[in-house]
């Protein structure tokens, strides 16, 4: 799976996975970071979600990774914001007050373009990613956030009844891309209603990741 695939989604407007409200588990559990107002929070692979409206409206300042830049215009117009659009290394880099998205494989966005981190939403960023792809992007975002606490959604579902993304993320392999890092903690698993795509059964469980380091 390269960058051309979701290019090409954003291109046909094939957006399925974009959801037309704040995700229930977000709402429901961002509240375990336990972060105070103002803390900036790293949203991975972000596209145009309405996740970030919830967090700048809860008084949260938002840091975004997203490939397509069609999801980045139309994310800051839904927002009803006029960015300032500057370039960082490779990427261009839209800002405004409390928001800063990188147009940018989340691969080549580093610590110094990233900035202080005081959490990671990982809604859907690595689910969207083949195996081997998450690996590399488990450790990536470890390493540029500085291990900062994450709330992470995953789904797990009998990968031989449908091609991801989103991809089957059983339990045993969050502990081995994170466990060695943080203190996992599964703050739910539920069955999704109706089945995911409507294809098959599968579960969305909520993980709540605390560095094993303390911080500086």
């Amino acid at each position: 799976m390269d960058a051309q695939f979701w290019h090409q989604k954003w291109e046909i407007n094939d957006i399925a996975f974009h959801q037309s409200q704040a995700n229930p588990a977000l709402v429901a559990h961002f509240d375990k970071l336990a972060l105070p107002p103002e803390s900036r929070v790293f949203v991975p692979l972000c596209g145009k979600t309405l996740d970030i409206h919830w967090l700048l409206a809860n008084g949260y300042c938002v840091v975004g990774a997203e490939l397509s830049r069609i999801a980045v215009d139309q994310l800051f117009a839904d927002l009803k914001l006029d960015p300032i659009v500057s370039l960082s290394g490779d990427s261009q880099r839209y800002s405004a007050e409390g928001i800063d998205v990188f147009v940018s494989d989340v691969f080549h966005v580093t610590s110094e373009m990233l900035g202080s981190v005081d959490a990671v939403y990982d809604r859907a960023a690595l689910v969207a990613l083949p195996e081997k792809m998450r690996i590399r992007y488990a450790a990536h975002v470890i390493e540029i956030t500085n291990c900062a606490p994450q709330l992470l959604i995953s789904f797990v579902y009998d990968q031989r009844r449908m091609d991801g993304p989103p991809f089957s993320v059983n339990d045993e392999e969050i502990h081995r891309h994170f466990g060695d890092s943080y203190q996992l903690t599964c703050l739910s698993n539920e069955e999704v209603p109706g089945g995911l795509k409507g294809k098959c059964a599968a579960a969305e469980a909520v993980w709540l990741l605390r560095s094993r380091v303390p911080s500086a």
